[in-house]
């Protein structure tokens, strides 16, 4: 499939939104808010503009990815990371590495942009493809102090985190205002919520510890 990535323009912001919400519909919960995430992320000062970009085909949006800045704490010490999500993909075109290209791409300009890591809250059995690791290997844990499996980290360059351990810390840009995400959810058009396997590997996952 011929891809073309390109930053995310402020032209396209309501079209990715309409896309992060098909991607992300009953796939977690019933529902989603990944859309409202990505609307608000966007007005965030963590929020990386740079590695903000999404993928045509056919000069149609099928595909994006956003980074925000988050921080490892330790020892006194806070360290810069980035973290990406959502990633979404629109779901006639999963399973044919958009998202990867996605994932690649900015992985790359990551690097050339001078930052350390990157660490996720993913699935494990398809972020471990792109070289993502427990966070237990780097002694880097939630704000529990514990080690989900969800919780993985990519170095960008050898030994990047050689010293650096703690928590993993984004901030509270990921949290969701209820009031605010129903108000914003009248502006889409309504769907039908109901509960998917997914759901339930994404439970399981979630619950996972290391």
């Amino acid at each position: 499939m011929k891809l073309k990535l390109r930053p995310e323009e402020e032209n396209d912001y309501r079209l990715v939104e309409e896309l992060t919400r098909e991607a992300f519909w009953n796939v977690y919960f019933p529902g989603c808010n990944e859309h409202f995430l990505i609307h608000n992320l966007r007005k965030a000062s963590e929020f990386v503009k740079e590695l903000d970009f999404i993928a045509l085909h056919n000069n149609q949006i099928v595909g994006n990815i956003v980074y925000v800045e988050a921080k490892i704490k330790g020892n006194d010490k806070e360290h810069t990371v980035l973290t990406f999500g959502p990633i979404s993909v629109l779901p006639e075109y999963q399973n044919r590495g958009i998202g990867g290209e996605l994932i690649n791409h900015t992985i790359k300009l990551s690097g050339e942009m001078g930052y350390k890591a990157i660490l996720i809250y993913g699935d494990p059995e398809y972020y471990k493809r792109f070289g993502f690791k427990e966070s237990k290997a780097f002694n880097i844990t939630n704000k529990d102090g514990k080690y989900p499996a969800a919780l993985l980290v990519f170095e960008l360059y050898p030994e990047a985190l050689n010293g650096i351990t703690g928590i993993f810390d984004e901030g509270s840009i990921y949290e969701i205002d209820e009031n605010e995400f129903e108000e914003f959810e009248k502006g889409f058009v309504e769907k039908e919520k109901f509960v998917t396997k997914s759901q339930e590997r994404f439970i399981e996952i979630a619950n996972k510890y290391l």
